[in-house]
């Protein structure tokens, strides 16, 4: 496991302990599915954030930039 993901498990337990402690809200869903949801939009966005850093672009060459000019054109 990486030591970010133990930071923000930690972070995660403490921010729900004092939740309770202090008896104001949790910034959460309190139900299972709720929680399941935060879970599966944050592998979501890891997975996606994964794929994309190790996927070059196909495009590239068609994107014009600050100019609006592109490098090659079709005919």
């Amino acid at each position: 496991m990486s030591w970010k993901f133990c930071i923000g498990l930690l972070l995660g337990l403490s921010i729900g302990l004092g939740c309770r402690w202090l008896g104001i809200p949790v910034p959460a869903p309190p139900v299972l599915v709720g929680a399941s949801l935060v879970v599966a939009m944050t592998s979501g966005y890891l997975l996606a954030d994964r794929y994309i850093a190790t996927h070059p672009a196909q495009h590239r060459h068609n994107c014009g930039g600050p100019s609006g000019e592109i490098k090659e054109t079709r005919t």
